[in-house]
C-alpha cells in the first residue's frame, strides 16, 4: 500500500525483447496463413479476443455468486472477531480492501485481544447482478440486506458489494462496498437474463459499449478526476448537490478556517488495478457506477500546540507529531450516472465509504 506519498507520474514497463525462432520458408508461409484465416474468421463473428477467451461469459453462476458472498461474510467476521487482518486478506481488494485492513491494522492495536464487541455480520435477501464479459478479470455485484440497521423506515439500508476476480484459480474478492437506502438502489437492466456491464469508456464521445448502446453523460473513466476537481476548485459540473458532493466540500471549507488549526486536503484519483470502476446499466438508460478516490488530510496546529490524534489513527501512524499529523484516506463512491443530455446536474453521488489507511507525524 502506498503511503503517504504525492501522486507520482506512473510509467509503464516496456517488456523485454522475447527471443524469436527461426521457421523454414514453407512452415512460416503456413503459419501465416493459418492465421490470417483465423484473424479474418474472428472478425467476421465479431469477436474480440482477451486474455485468450472469445466469448462473453457471466462472471458466475447464482450458486457460485452466494458461495463467494459467504466466505467473504466467514471471512470478514473471523477477522473482526479477532481484530486479525490476515484473516480477511485473502477475500478484499481494492478500495474496500485498503479500507479494510487498514481498520483491522489499527484496532489489533487498540484492542489486541480481539472485539469484545463482536457482532457476527449477517448478509441476507441477496440478489446478484451477473454482468457477461470476455476475459478476465470478471466481476458481479451482490445487494444484500445485513444486520446491522433497521428493517424498516428511512435507516433501512442494503450493502452493496462488488465481487472481483482475476483470474480462474483466483478467489473471489471484495473491492468496493457502499451501503445505500433500500429506495435509492436503483434497478438494473438486463439482456438475456444478465445484467449489463458499462464500458469504462462510455461517455458522450467515448466508446460506448456498442451498437445501440446509449453514452452515458460522464464515463465511468472520468468519474474519479471530475469528483477530484469539484473537491479542489468547486467547478460542480455534472454533479448534483448533495451530502457526498456540495455538503463535504462545504464542511471541508469549514474544517479549514478553524481557529488554531490549519486543515489542506489533496485529492487523487485511484483507479487502477482493482481499484477501477465498476458500472451496471439501470433500466432508465443510465447506469451505477462504483469508483474510488484517495486523499490527504493535513493539520497544521498554532505555534506551541500539538493536533489532537485519535488512538486509530495513531495506531497507524509514522513519525512523531509535533504541529502537523497528515492523514491518507481511501474513498469509495457508488453515483447514479444518467445518461448524455439528460441534464445538467448527470451524476447523483448516492453513498461513500471512507477509511483513514495510514497517517503520518511532523
Amino acid at each position: 500500500m502506498r503511503r503517504l506519498r504525492r501522486p507520482l507520474e506512473q510509467s509503464r514497463s516496456e517488456s523485454e525483447p522475447q527471443a524469436r525462432t527461426r521457421l523454414p520458408v514453407r512452415a512460416a508461409r503456413g503459419v501465416a496463413t493459418t492465421a490470417a484465416a483465423l484473424a479474418l474468421a474472428l472478425t467476421a463473428s465479431g469477436c474480440v479476443t482477451v486474455h485468450g477467451e472469445l466469448e462473453l461469459l457471466p462472471p458466475a453462476g447464482r450458486e457460485e455468486a452466494a458461495r463467494a458472498l459467504a466466505e467473504f461474510t466467514a471471512a470478514y467476521n473471523r477477522a473482526d472477531k479477532k481484530h486479525d487482518p490476515a484473516l480477511a486478506a485473502g477475500r478484499v481488494t481494492g478500495p474496500f480492501g485498503a479500507i479494510n485492513q487498514a481498520g483491522l491494522r489499527a484496532r489489533a492495536v487498540t484492542a489486541p485481544g480481539g472485539n469484545p464487541n463482536h457482532l457476527p455480520l449477517e448478509l441476507t435477501d441477496a440478489r446478484f447482478a451477473l454482468p457477461r464479459k470476455a476475459g478476465w478479470p470478471r466481476w458481479f455485484l451482490a445487494d444484500a440486506d445485513s444486520n446491522r440497521d433497521v428493517d424498516e423506515g428511512a435507516a433501512d439500508n442494503r450493502w452493496l458489494l462488488t465481487f472481483v476476480r482475476n483470474g480462474p484459480d483466483q478467489p473471489w474478492e471484495v473491492a468496493h462496498l457502499v451501503i445505500l437506502g433500500t429506495d435509492t438502489v436503483p434497478e438494473f437492466a438486463e439482456e438475456e437474463g444478465y445484467a449489463v456491464p458499462v464500458a469504462a469508456g462510455a461517455g458522450a464521445g467515448g466508446e460506448g459499449e456498442g451498437e445501440g448502446a446509449s453514452a452515458l453523460s460522464v464515463a465511468p473513466e472520468d468519474l474519479g478526476a471530475r469528483y477530484v476537481a469539484f473537491l479542489k476548485d468547486g467547478e460542480q459540473g455534472p454533479l448534483a448537490a448533495g451530502p457526498h458532493t456540495t455538503r463535504w466540500r462545504a464542511d471541508r471549507l469549514k474544517a479549514a478556517k478553524r481557529p488554531g488549526l490549519a486543515t489542506q486536503y489533496l485529492d487523487q484519483v485511484a483507479d487502477q488495478g482493482d481499484f477501477a470502476p465498476l458500472g451496471l446499466r439501470t433500466k432508465d438508460g443510465g447506469a451505477l457506477v462504483l469508483f474510488a478516490t484517495r486523499y490527504f488530510e493535513r493539520q497544521t496546529a498554532a505555534q506551541g500546540y500539538r493536533p489532537k490524534v485519535a488512538p486509530e489513527v495513531k495506531a497507524l501512524m509514522t513519525g512523531e507529531v509535533s504541529r502537523t499529523v497528515t492523514k491518507e484516506w481511501v474513498s469509495d463512491q457508488a453515483a447514479l450516472v444518467k445518461p448524455a443530455g439528460a441534464d445538467s446536474e448527470g451524476v447523483v453521488v448516492l453513498g461513500r465509504l471512507q477509511g483513514v489507511v495510514a497517517a503520518e507525524g511532523s
